[in-house]
């Protein structure tokens, strides 16, 4: 780092997030407006605007920022924190337990499970096969070896697993990504690819992303049945528009140096021994078991212990390759999902979406607000986690804003009804990708070690407001239900 960044950093931007986070902190609650927040909740808000302006300006690395993040939880909003500080009477405190548990979330174990894949995988020659036949599939122009990816992990998300998509392609993609030159800016756009595509692609389907089937199931519990056909006729061609859009950004902001992606991939010379042909049966076998959770109903990750297990077992993976592992990711995803367990545990995120007056706004404003809403809360909590707590509120508010009695504006079916309202907030918490810790598939791109949270966030705020302006028009003036 140089000194004049050093100085910026440490100097000037710094000092801004402490005031900022201390003022956040000790202000009377009722200066939020919010007439039921807690002492608890207030720190809680205080403690997520630090994390994302030190996310943000990466003052120190992302992963101490998570670190830091957990501890001060521990401290200070936990039944076992500082004494005068965690006092019931200042609200709901968590649970020490509950904290820690994010350090072993169960994607934070699917995480580890991939890590180990592709470790293994370049270990003993499979990336060198898997670069060849990526290759002659996309031909040799960059521009469209980046649609080629954006469009296949599309597809597969829309009928697995988001985030076991994205481990899936990581090791797909990482041979290609090593054989570009160093100041290529390509290499971002790449990486970048695997969370675009895989949070796009699972829109597309009723089945593509957990907010998808929250919605479904709360549309048929109000009487308002949307096939998986219509779901798909709908939403294929927003994802679709959206992977071009997706594209066209990528290029803009990295623009690849090369002209021609012709690599020089030297021949596996891996002898092909009985370790060889166990790497290989683990790796296809881990990739069909995270491509038929839905037939097999094995979770996506309980099948990241398979290769673990396997070559541990087998004496494959030992301590000297444990230590490959991209052990700073982890503890960045750690300290995200702490963010989510307390936004969640102390209730601060029903607070914050029953203090919003949506039976009194007009149709759009509702549609708006509570778009905007989730997609604030998905980059900092489980997307599944905000569509159960908005969705439930939202479907009685379409329910009263149906009646023409209930509402002096225009007619709520003029703007799509009560299933554009419902998707479009599920659309809205697919497009929530700012920061390593806003969706898993962008914590593992940011594990390949190419991609600043600096560009992760501009890439993924003009996706997010193209998506968001883009699905509100789709779905309520384009193509109504």
């Amino acid at each position: 780092m140089s000194n004049s960044k050093f100085n910026v950093k440490y100097c000037v931007l710094l000092p801004i997030v402490l005031i900022v986070t201390i003022f956040l902190w000790v202000m009377p609650i009722s200066w939020f407006g919010i007439a039921a927040l807690t002492v608890v909740q207030q720190r809680v808000i205080a403690l997520f605007v630090f994390a994302a302006l030190m996310w943000i300006f990466e003052i120190i690395p992302n992963w101490t920022t998570s670190l830091l993040v957990i501890t001060i939880l521990l401290l200070t909003v936990s039944t076992k924190g500082i004494g005068f500080l965690c006092d019931p009477q200042f609200g709901v405190l968590m649970k020490p337990a509950r904290i820690m548990s994010s350090m072993a979330d169960p994607v934070v174990m699917l995480f580890l499970g991939g890590f180990v894949l592709a470790i293994m995988a370049e270990r003993y020659g499979l990336d060198v096969v898997i670069a060849r036949a990526l290759l002659k599939l996309f031909g040799t122009n960059p521009r469209f070896v980046l649609l080629g990816f954006l469009l296949i992990i599309a597809v597969f998300s829309m009928f697995m697993s988001n985030t076991a998509t994205a481990a899936m392609m990581l090791t797909l993609l990482a041979p290609v990504l090593s054989k570009l030159p160093v100041d290529d800016k390509g290499k971002i756009g790449l990486a970048l690819s695997i969370p675009v595509a895989a949070n796009l692609g699972g829109i597309g389907t009723p089945i593509g992303t957990p907010p998808n089937a929250t919605a479904k199931g709360y549309l048929e519990q109000a009487g308002i049945d949307v096939t998986f056909g219509e779901w798909c006729a709908h939403m294929i061609p927003y994802v679709l528009i959206m992977l071009v859009v997706a594209w066209i950004i990528l290029q803009i902001f990295f623009p690849f140096k090369t002209k021609e992606l012709r690599l020089e991939i030297p021949a596996n010379d891996k002898k092909k021994d009985w370790k060889y042909v166990l790497v290989w049966i683990t790796f296809i076998g881990t990739i069909l078991l995270w491509a038929t959770e839905q037939i097999t109903k094995i979770n996506s990750n309980i099948v990241a212990f398979v290769p673990l297990a396997v070559f541990t077992a087998t004496g494959l993976f030992g301590k000297e390759e444990i230590k490959e592992i991209n052990w700073n990711v982890l503890w960045l995803v750690a300290g995200g999902f702490a963010l989510g367990y307390a936004l969640q545990d102390t209730g601060l995120a029903k607070v914050l979406i029953e203090a919003i007056p949506f039976g009194e706004m007009s149709v759009v404003l509702v549609i708006v607000i509570a778009g905007l809403v989730c997609y604030f809360l998905s980059n900092f909590i489980s997307n599944s986690a905000t569509a159960a707590l908005l969705i439930p509120i939202l479907i009685v508010v379409a329910a009263g804003m149906a009646d023409p009695a209930a509402a002096s504006h225009s007619s709520f079916m003029a703007f799509g009804g009560t299933q554009a309202m419902i998707i479009f907030i599920a659309t809205c918490a697919s497009i929530a990708m700012l920061f390593p810790i806003s969706t898993p598939p962008n914590a593992i791109a940011s594990s390949t070690g190419l991609v600043e949270t600096k560009d992760m966030a501009r890439v993924g705020i003009v996706i997010g407001i193209v998506g968001f302006i883009f699905g509100f028009f789709w779905l309520t003036k384009i193509f109504p239900f």
